[in-house]
């Protein structure tokens, strides 16, 4: 799997044509106008202070400089290097960046100017980047691509961890079980087929007909019709006495609403620019994007979907401020279609389906708490899975490509991180530190204080 994938990478490298060069501009010039306009970002944990800066209660400034301490660590310590050890861009890369540029803008017409620059700076930087750190005595971007093997593998567990989280030991047993059992038999009879594709389809299925099962139950249970509708949404609203949280979303979602057309302008831009198979919106995704496996790196997202889309569309009718990727739907839609004119089309209507769909969507979560929490374990589960199999596969590229010295370097950086507060988020930490780490290796090269391993990384 890592030769392949070095094969695919190094035939794919960061060269644009000119096509997706400007594609990547423009949408890069459109999510940091709508981020100045307070219409739509990327980060989920800036999305809710997005409330008080559309009613002037926080400053363009105080809102950049929360935008930019919760995605520096993402944007240089996760995209950057998954970027130049997969070839392929990713959404930390490119729209955590146009998230602080479009707010930090102190007019309108200068955020889309901020945003095209930065989308400039990845598309014709990022190759001189790429071809300088491969011609280093140690290579630490080839090292890289070992990530790829813990990534893919443990990423399949996500559904058995949220199963777990949720609904206990048992049924979380058996779904790991299911889980090992389909990854075996996959390897054995589709050797041609991403291993863990069929079993987080299975994973995934069997999270939610537990969540729906629950939910059926607690509905059918006595009092729960009158307990519903004695406190609906809100929290002590009396008969006849209007929502505060109900009037919220729906001032949010109207919001939204008016702004239709550009909601669907972002929904082309993204679906094309995940069409042309230059962008993987997620760490697993870059990796099966960069070997050409597109149809599993879109069941891959596909299922990322159900983690994220509740988080998303409360804050998004409570803030009033979308997803700059929406629901995330258009990823996988982008990788399976031909065309990027049919992708861009398809990708405009998928974004205005789900701006109009967003008040009912709320409405069908309020009815549903088992599913609605089970998108809260998905997105656990994916952070555990994910948080291990990034150290990990670091620590690989760290042997690689400095032995125990290495490792030594890399894992205490992370360690030293973690000892300091975690000033570099947890996620980010381990890709960083193999930057960091290689930087320093090539340091004690040049000081004839280190011998690269033999034969590199493979």
């Amino acid at each position: 799997m890592g030769t392949a994938l070095a094969a695919a990478a190094d035939a794919a490298g960061l060269d644009f044509s000119p096509a997706q060069k400007l594609l990547v501009v423009g949408v890069c010039a459109l999510t940091a106008g709508a981020a100045h306009m307070a219409l739509a970002v990327f980060n989920d944990g800036v999305r809710p202070f997005m409330l008080d800066f559309i009613h002037g209660r926080a400053t363009r400034n105080a809102t950049g400089a929360v935008s930019f301490g919760l995605s520096a660590g993402f944007v240089f310590g996760l995209g950057a290097p998954m970027a130049l050890s997969t070839g392929v861009l990713n959404p930390w890369l490119l729209f955590l960046p146009t998230d602080v540029l479009g707010i930090l803008a102190p007019r309108r017409w200068l955020a889309p100017l901020l945003g095209a620059a930065w989308g400039a700076v990845v598309v014709y930087g990022l190759g001189g980047a790429n071809e300088l750190a491969h011609g280093l005595p140690v290579d630490f971007l080839t090292a890289m691509r070992q990530m790829s093997t813990p990534i893919l593998f443990l990423f399949a567990l996500f559904p058995a961890l949220a199963v777990t989280k949720q609904f206990g030991r048992l049924r979380g047993a058996l779904t790991g079980a299911v889980t090992l059992g389909l990854v075996v038999l996959t390897m054995r009879v589709w050797p041609g087929v991403f291993a863990g594709a069929p079993a987080m389809a299975v994973g995934v299925l069997m999270l939610i007909g537990f969540a729906v099962a629950a939910d059926v139950r607690t509905s059918r249970a006595p009092g729960t019709l009158a307990a519903e509708g004695a406190g609906g949404v809100g929290v002590g609203v009396g008969p006849g006495a209007e929502d505060p949280m109900a009037s919220l979303f729906s001032s949010g979602a109207a919001r939204l609403r008016r702004h239709l057309p550009l909601f669907m302008a972002l929904g082309a831009g993204v679906c094309a620019l995940a069409q042309m198979k230059v962008f993987g919106g997620g760490e697993a995704t870059s990796f099966l994007i960069a070997k050409g496996q597109y149809a599993e790196a879109a069941q891959v997202d596909f299922y990322r979907v159900f983690g994220f889309l509740p988080l998303i569309a409360t804050t998004a009718l409570a803030s009033g401020a979308y997803g700059i990727a929406g629901f995330t739907l258009v990823y996988p839609i982008g990788y399976l279609l031909p065309d990027p004119f049919v992708a861009a089309a398809v990708g405009a209507l998928v974004f205005a389906l789900e701006v109009l769909a967003l008040s009912s969507i709320g409405r069908a979560l309020g009815r549903l708490p088992s599913v609605r929490d089970c998108s809260e374990h998905l997105r656990a589960a994916i952070g555990d899975a994910l948080g291990l199999a990034i150290l990990f596969g670091s620590l690989m590229a760290a042997n690689a490509m400095g032995g125990g010295l290495g490792i030594l370097i890399c894992g205490g950086l992370y360690l030293l991180n973690e000892a300091m507060g975690r000033p570099v988020v947890r996620m980010a930490a381990a890709p960083a530190a193999v930057l960091a780490g290689g930087v320093a290796l090539n340091g004690l090269y040049w000081l004839g204080l280190f011998t690269p391993v033999a034969g590199g990384p493979a």
